[in-house]
């Protein structure tokens, strides 16, 4: 099977999706389009919520007693929480980066209910961007804790199914890190490389004829009930599916050249859906995958984790 586009509205950017079981919709955003999307599978209507800044990750919220309570938002000045679609929303943290030079990217919840979000660096000159997470449940640290550091573009955080390994990578430096994680204490320990791809050769343009000379780098990613980690590799047109052991197992085609983040859904979380981006892409790669930008999805065999609620 072959993926196949479930939008027909192109996102910018696309990223941040993820399956809600309560509703049985696909969420997603648009970074630089200011948007927070939902879908309904089953009647591909899309609803859009307009943000006063760019949104770079989200998770959906319950409370401690296990009731759904909205999404938690990382917008670029801080962490939102929105009890309500398209509603008010209540800052729980502001950020503590210039927000002149820096945004929230890539995010999610973790197991046992905290919100963690990566920055980006936007001039992409010096690996200034940050790993933070926030502790919102009773009793919870206030404010953001910094957990890492030394990256550019914070992508790919997921967690291993027995919650013991974190994920996270750097998109610019074509790496992917791997921590053993302490789920209780919230401690990152034994940091090693995970996997890492040559750098963009030298000149490379998409859509040029030769876009095989390039496999892309590590964007965001989502772990199955197997613990494979699938990374959305950015100018790679492809999903790659590593083993814990970081062995690929497969290379999926993204029919545009720029997937951002894979998510699982569906019913039995074996639909892999992927976001794209169409933002400052070439003419000439637009018109080569002319669905940049929409959302994919095409059935798989093994299911994927269920997406982690924020508790708020």
């Amino acid at each position: 099977m072959q993926m196949q586009p479930v939008t027909t509205q192109p996102d910018a950017l696309g990223e941040s999706p993820f399956w809600h079981p309560d509703e049985q919709m696909l969420y997603w955003l648009d970074i630089p389009g200011r948007q927070i999307r939902r879908m309904d599978p089953k009647t591909q209507v899309v609803q859009s919520w307009a943000m006063s800044q760019e949104p770079g990750c989200m998770a959906p919220a319950r409370n401690a007693q296990g009731v759904a309570n909205g999404l938690v938002i990382a917008l670029r000045d801080g962490i939102y929480h929105a009890p309500q679609w398209g509603g008010a929303l209540h800052c729980l943290a502001p950020a503590s980066h210039d927000t002149g030079s820096t945004r929230f990217n890539d995010g999610k919840a973790d197991p046992l209910g905290r919100f963690w979000a990566g920055t980006i660096y936007e001039p992409r000159t010096a690996a200034l961007a940050e790993l933070f997470s926030l502790d919102s449940r009773a009793g919870g640290a206030a404010g953001l804790l910094r957990q890492q550091g030394a990256a550019t573009v914070a992508n790919g955080l997921a967690w291993s199914p027995d919650a013991s390994r974190l994920y996270w990578s750097d998109t610019t430096s074509h790496r992917i890190r791997v921590w053993d994680w302490d789920a209780a204490g919230n401690h990152m320990r034994n940091e090693s490389v995970f996997a890492e791809w040559p750098a963009k050769p030298l000149g490379w343009q998409s859509g040029t004829g030769h876009d095989a000379s390039y496999g892309g780098r590590p964007d965001g990613a989502a772990v199955d009930v197997e613990g494979n980690y699938y990374a959305a590799m950015f100018e790679g047109g492809r999903i790659l599916k590593l083993s814990p052991a970081a062995t690929q197992l497969a290379d999926i085609t993204v029919p545009a050249r720029c997937p951002t983040m894979p998510c699982f859904g569906g019913p039995d979380l074996k639909t892999l859906y992927v976001t794209t981006a169409s933002y400052g892409r070439s003419a000439a790669e637009l018109k080569a995958w002319p669905h940049s930008g929409c959302v994919f999805a095409m059935p798989l065999d093994v299911p994927g984790l269920p997406v982690n609620f924020a508790i708020v």
